[in-house]
């Protein structure tokens, strides 16, 4: 079976959005669910396995796995009070790049990948201008509280990326030297910087090796919850 799963993951993260990746992982290993997944994560799975019997999982194909994406678009915005609620409590933590975890500091994207990792269990990829294709752009009218919202910093567009909270209010991790906190989309330096905005909806249009990229992300959380 094992050997079945290894030759089966490569092929089938070719063809599925990235919201799947990790819904797939929570199906096939529902041990490994139990151990990393959130609260929220662990019930979608529980719902998803009632309705879909074993010996019909694969045989459900892509259709399947389009059917757990919706839940977890649909987790993104039912949770979306929860989400918000779990991005404030990181305020104040310092910016700091290229680290993933509130105790040693959160740059933008890994801010972003963080909140939603350790509240839906959703797992993004790890760059900021790879996030800009995940889920389905929106216009700055539509924005509701959980959609990604996006900056050009850097002269390099989808540079940043931040959570929107609601009534025109945005929360990241700035840059070097400041920290988490919440910011204005209507202020004249983001205003002039704002690059578009995303919701996740189980879509994407990330490239093969990012999609690799991040099964193999998917990959590593699975071998550290057999050690703990």
């Amino acid at each position: 079976m094992m050997s079945f799963q290894k030759d089966l993951l490569p092929r089938l993260a070719k063809q599925m959005p990235v919201a799947t990746l990790t819904a797939f992982m929570l199906v096939v290993n529902p041990v490994w669910a139990v151990d990393v997944a959130p609260d929220a994560t662990k019930d979608t799975a529980v719902e998803v396995a009632k309705e879909t019997p074993k010996e019909s999982m694969f045989q459900a194909g892509k259709s399947y796995f389009a059917r757990v994406s919706d839940r977890l678009a649909d987790s993104v915005t039912g949770k979306s009070d929860d989400l918000i609620n779990r991005a404030m409590e990181v305020i104040g933590v310092r910016y700091r790049w290229d680290a993933e975890l509130p105790q040693s500091g959160l740059d933008g994207s890994s801010f972003v990948g963080y909140v939603f990792k350790d509240k839906l269990g959703f797992l993004l990829p790890r760059k900021s201008t790879q996030m800009s294709r995940v889920g389905k752009p929106i216009t700055r009218e539509e924005l509701q509280p959980g959609d990604l919202v996006f900056f050009n910093t850097m002269r390099l567009t989808f540079s940043h990326v931040g959570i929107y909270v609601g009534d025109n209010k945005f929360i990241h991790s700035p840059s070097k030297g400041t920290s988490v906190r919440v910011d204005d989309l209507g202020s004249l330096y983001w205003d002039k910087r704002f690059d578009g905005a995303r919701r996740l909806d189980g879509s994407d249009n990330l490239g093969d090796a990012e999609r690799q990229e991040l099964l193999n992300d998917v990959n590593k959380l699975k071998r550290k919850s057999r050690n703990l």
